[in-house]
């Protein structure tokens, strides 16, 4: 299969501050100030979808059951297999506010064979390249997760991973732009 070339500008502009109705304002006033201003500022032209996704993200990527690092290395692992700048550069942030060196961050990009992860991180990594390659996890990766996880960790794995193959196919479909100051791949 070919690389399909990720638009270098947006297919769906963000919708400026002064172009919001009542309704727009009052949700991305209720996300609040983020580094993510031109995925909210483009996703709230479609306010009601916007508004039923966020308690999603908000239950996986802030109040989830993994532990921080874990949750980063599978988020960056996704971003990574699908070529999803924005998210990449996003989390490598979030990542290393949760104590992820930027050599590990790297070292994502070799995947789960690199030398250097725990076990456990090793089945994080290679249970994002399943789920991505194949659409499930398989019994000798279930099993080293399950031996360190418990069943509420076991289950958002892969809810974790799909809800980022949701964001990175948006942000790579609809051109979203990063922010100024934000890495890509290579920083």
């Amino acid at each position: 299969m070919n690389d399909i070339v990720r638009p270098l500008s947006p297919r769906i502009h963000p919708l400026p501050p002064g172009e919001r109705d009542t309704e727009s304002r009052v949700l991305v006033d209720s996300i609040g100030s983020s580094a993510t201003g031109n995925t909210f500022d483009t996703l709230v032209r479609h306010p009601n979808l916007l508004r039923q996704w966020m308690p999603f993200t908000v239950a996986l990527a802030v109040n989830g059951a993994l532990p921080p690092r874990l949750r980063e290395l599978a988020i960056l692992r996704t971003g990574w297999l699908c070529r999803a700048e924005y998210e990449w550069g996003q989390h490598a942030v979030l990542a290393r506010k949760v104590g992820v060196s930027d050599e590990e961050i790297a070292r994502v990009k070799s995947g789960p064979e690199a030398e250097g992860w725990t076990e456990l991180e090793a089945a994080v990594l290679r249970a994002a390249d399943e789920l991505h390659s194949d659409a499930c996890i398989t019994d000798e990766t279930w099993a080293v997760l399950a031996a360190h996880l418990d069943e509420r960790q076991l289950i958002e794995v892969p809810m974790l991973v799909g809800q980022y193959h949701i964001v990175s196919f948006t942000l790579n479909t609809l051109g979203i732009q990063r922010e100024p100051g934000l890495g890509g791949f290579n920083g």
